[in-house]
């Protein structure tokens, strides 16, 4: 056979074995496997400072977008990858006229993948989309991985096998009608095993966190308790978990002298309390939705750490979610009786999207230290380091005091000589665990102020809703600017010195115009 048929043979061969791995691969995710598909991007993500991160995000249009890219520069990747692994193979297999031994092609396509995926993708292989615990789940990713390049060299050989076997060992070794009709045969086996991936794809991708990651919760119908339904979302995965509670159990481990294991039923022996807590994105911008409220149930993090007994050393404690996110907290904060892990929210059990059967609450810390699908709380060093912490955000997570304006809309148009009452102003502010002591708002933007009424306060954890009435004199063109004073009677500002990354601060404002 010539350099130029083995090669291209052995193209058909690698590309055929890669759509058959990433098939299986599609599978595996479909039933709650994590595959390099996704976690790939997880591992390489953390690498990434989130100055660039977000200029990528801004240039394909957003963090859906963003994640959508990732997987299918993956899945391209992959074929590209096996492709070439098979023109490889077709070279090798030229100079040997004898069959390749199965002891060489698995030790190089199954065993050194496996090491390599081990060692590259060890921090993110206890990923687990149906609520195994992260030990458990890394085996699992390990041996499902083994599966996947195990189908790859199997599909790689014999494809090769079936397109040369009346070449290899004769005079002959150029293509002949009957290898022709074996491409072809091969070719259509590729295509079926392609549209069987799409098929799966198409059912990942209804079952992604498409429509409701980025969800916000603005405007005119803001009620005191968001719905959970409308309560904002934002989550790294493109298949959020959907966690099998029988599987599933949360560890007390790390530097403690007893380390403790609770199944759901164990957790909810456990003291219960209530509270109402308002969660904000480090991401919200001033005028965004990506803040809402809401009733949690829960036990306190302290009465689980407690009884395992934190070593004297213990000075953070870092939460480990069964999607393999982290984030820490000090120690302190974790000990604070407002600091919960949650199983209910708003009198239900949680949404999977918001993290059933369990996630963190941490009051006045944004929402990435909120965990959710909580499957281990491990108490660490000073240094430890969560998922976006690595990336580089922060260094401060506690919420800045926030206001809005939610009502009149920005850009609004009234005509005076129409109004029969005044114009209603409303809005919420946020004082992350410092409460709100007072609201106003200003139609001169910031030159006077007047105080606005809070209809609706939501305690210290908890956001505050507030309205105003508002007669304009004369027609022109308003700038509506509002500022809060949180509980201990700090003012709303903005922070000159405050790290872009450590979330915004500043005042939301608006433009009303009125005519005569």
């Amino acid at each position: 056979m010539s350099r130029t048929k083995a090669l291209s043979t052995g193209l058909v061969a690698g590309l055929v074995a890669a759509v058959a791995m990433t098939v299986m691969m599609l599978l595996l995710a479909y039933v709650g496997v994590a595959t390099p598909l996704v976690i790939i991007g997880d591992r390489l993500s953390v690498f990434i400072s989130p100055g660039p991160f977000l200029s990528l995000m801004g240039k394909v249009g957003g963090y859906n977008h963003l994640k959508q890219l990732g997987v299918g520069s993956t899945i391209t990747g992959q074929l590209l990858i096996g492709a070439i692994a098979g023109a490889i193979f077709g070279l090798a297999a030229r100079r040997n006229s004898r069959r390749p031994s199965a002891v060489w092609t698995i030790s190089i396509f199954v065993v050194l993948s496996i090491i390599a995926a081990a060692i590259l993708l060890w921090p993110v292989l206890g990923t687990s989309y149906t609520g195994l615990p992260i030990e458990a789940a890394r085996l699992v990713t390990l041996v499902s991985f083994g599966l996947c390049v195990f189908l790859f060299e199997r599909t790689l050989v014999t494809s090769f096998q079936f397109l040369t076997r009346t070449t290899i060992g004769t005079k002959h070794r150029e293509f002949t009608p009957a290898i022709g009709r074996r491409a072809f045969v091969l070719g259509a086996i590729g295509v079926a095993l392609a549209g069987g991936g799409l098929g799966l794809a198409r059912r990942l991708y209804r079952a992604a966190s498409f429509s409701y990651d980025g969800l916000q919760y603005k405007g005119r119908t803001v009620q005191p308790i968001t719905p959970n339904d409308q309560f904002y979302c934002v989550t790294k995965n493109v298949v959020d978990p959907r966690v099998n509670v029988q599987l599933w159990h949360l560890e007390v481990n790390g530097l403690v002298e007893k380390p403790r294991v609770y199944r759901f039923e164990d957790l909810k022996a456990v003291r219960s309390v209530e509270q109402q807590t308002t969660l904000m994105c480090i991401s919200n911008g001033l005028d965004a939705g990506l803040i809402s409220n809401a009733v949690w149930k829960g036990v306190m993090l302290r009465d689980l750490l407690e009884p395992s007994a934190p070593l004297s050393q213990a000075a953070r404690v870092r939460f480990w979610g069964v999607d393999n996110y982290t984030d820490t907290i000090p120690l302190e904060k974790a000990m604070e009786p407002t600091t919960l892990v949650a199983y209910q929210m708003n009198g239900v059990p949680l949404p999977h999207r918001h993290g059933y059967p369990a996630r963190m609450i941490v009051p006045g810390y944004f929402g990435e230290k909120h965990v959710k699908w909580l499957t281990r709380i491990e108490l660490t060093h000073a240094k430890a380091k969560g998922f976006y912490e690595a990336q580089g955000w922060g260094p401060d997570f506690i919420t800045p005091t926030r206001s809005r304006i939610d009502l009149p809309d920005h850009e609004s148009r009234f005509s005076i000589g129409e109004l029969q009452q005044p114009i209603e102003v409303k809005g919420m502010a946020y004082g992350g665990d410092r409460g709100i002591s007072r609201i106003e708002f200003s139609f001169d933007e910031g030159k006077t102020w007047r105080d606005a009424e809070v209809y609706y306060a939501g305690g210290n954890l908890a956001w505050s809703l507030w309205k105003a009435e508002w007669m304009p004199a004369a027609a022109g063109d308003y700038t509506l600017v509002a500022r809060a004073t949180d509980g201990e009677g700090d003012v709303q500002e903005w922070e000159e010195d405050r790290s872009p990354f450590s979330g915004v601060t500043g005042f939301h404002k608006i433009i009303v115009h009125l005519t005569a």
